[in-house]
């Protein structure tokens, strides 16, 4: 007993450090990857006694929760969390934070790369980045894992001998929500009305009163609403009520919640014009919402999840409810946070994206062309479900954009070529 106990006790002879920040890189890139590793090799927290300790240490991101921390607590597969507003303390004095051996790797899956540049010269670790689009700091950069050859076609020619194309880690999200737990028979519409209380303040009030035009013109169609794992039923309610000043602005309103029934282990929201919500409160909700035939979704990291998913998509950005917008995501919340821009913000989004050709949901970014709608502007719940309604009475339609979405996807196996690659420079040190 007294042999175990010293065992574990022993400090670790290296370190597994990730580098992410917002709650969509949690959820699909570090918890398969985590999970992964934690099957291939004997590591810390999960074995005790391992040489090998994981921790993870969350940078400052905008596009960050702030929950993200107790999201990944709830896997206990890391030793050590550290928290964004932390990070700099981190940096400075890495003793703060308890004992770091002199081996160890920087893994960025997330956030801003000159972090866990940073974070590995501080702490003289190997560094290896997976770089979706472009690596940024390739010189200081130990191993890249990119997602296509472009990326690796971009690096200086000397430096691409670094680099490894793993593909698409968001890629395995199909394969990981195969499973036996199909859904009921019947047409299934996914509401994602965000994950952040900016988000959230919006989201369920123009959401709600879509559900209720939907269920007035197609009746026997099923909603459900996964509940992003930064975010809870309790906040999901207080901005539908009129606690939340967006909601006065729309007359749907939920009147209760209703306990699991007829077989279905959910629990529904009621609002006051009948419609019925089903609430998905385990996340990931991959395989539910693989098996849905379209999703209305905001902006962000869930569209790139959808499209890795295969899941036709509406992605909406009402821009009436500008006080709002200081705390979204990118240009618009920057352009939010401008007082004598606040009244034209929504001219200035359509005046940049016909001008420039940009794109806000990633199948359109990856792609460069429109391949799921984006609907932007004044717009109203009513214009949304009649334009879902279309959709979802259009087989053809929608066997198009799956088909669109599918061939965007790298194939599977990054999440297997990942840990391959950090396991070979682990063997390194």
């Amino acid at each position: 007993m007294n042999l175990r106990k010293s065992a574990a006790n022993k400090e670790p002879e290296s370190v597994l450090l990730m580098v992410s920040n917002g709650p969509g890189e949690l959820n699909t890139w570090v918890k398969p990857l985590v999970e992964k590793l934690h099957n291939d090799l004997a590591i810390r927290p999960c074995q005790p006694s391992a040489s090998i300790s994981l921790r993870l240490a969350l940078v400052p991101c905008p596009n960050a929760a702030g929950n993200e921390k107790k999201v990944a607590e709830e896997w206990c597969k890391f030793q050590r969390i550290t928290l964004a507003k932390d990070f700099w303390k981190l940096l400075i004095n890495p003793q703060k934070f308890g004992f770091w051996p002199k081996k160890g790797i920087v893994i960025f899956l997330g956030g801003d790369q000159f972090w866990s540049v940073l974070l590995a010269a501080r702490l003289k670790y190997k560094n290896i980045t997976y770089a979706e689009w472009i690596a940024r700091w390739p010189f200081w950069n130990d191993r890249i894992a990119a997602m296509s050859n472009q990326v690796k076609n971009l690096l200086p020619k000397n430096l691409q001998k670094r680099c490894t194309v793993i593909g698409d880690l968001m890629a395995d999200i199909q394969k990981q929500a195969e499973n036996n737990h199909p859904l009921p028979k019947g047409k299934w519409i996914a509401l994602l009305p965000g994950s952040k209380k900016a988000k959230l303040s919006v989201g369920m009030p123009f959401f709600l009163e879509v559900a209720d035009h939907l269920t007035s013109l197609m009746p026997e169609c099923n909603l459900l609403i996964p509940i992003a794992p930064t975010t809870n039923i309790k906040e999901i309610i207080h901005f539908s009520t009129l606690n939340n000043i967006i909601a006065k602005e729309y007359s749907s309103q939920i009147t209760k919640i209703e306990e699991p029934n007829h077989g279905l282990e959910w629990k529904k929201i009621i609002t006051n014009s009948g419609s019925k919500i089903h609430l998905i409160e385990f996340s990931p909700a991959h395989n539910l919402l693989s098996q849905c035939d379209l999703a209305i979704t905001t902006i962000g990291a869930n569209t790139s999840e959808l499209g890795a998913l295969g899941v036709p998509m509406i992605v909406v950005l009402p821009t009436q409810h500008l006080n709002a917008m200081e705390a979204w995501d990118g240009l618009i919340g920057i352009l939010g946070r401008i007082p004598f821009l606040k009244w034209c913000i929504g001219w200035l989004i359509r005046i940049w994206k016909l001008r420039r050709k940009k794109y806000l949901a990633w199948p359109n970014i990856i792609a460069r062309r429109m391949i799921v709608p984006e609907r932007i502007g004044k717009i109203s719940p009513r214009q949304i479900a009649k334009e879902a309604y279309f959709l979802i009475t259009s087989p053809i339609k929608l066997k198009e954009q799956k088909e669109e979405l599918r061939l965007l996807r790298g194939k599977p196996g990054a999440i297997k070529a990942m840990a391959k690659l950090i396991i070979s420079l682990l063997s390194e040190l």
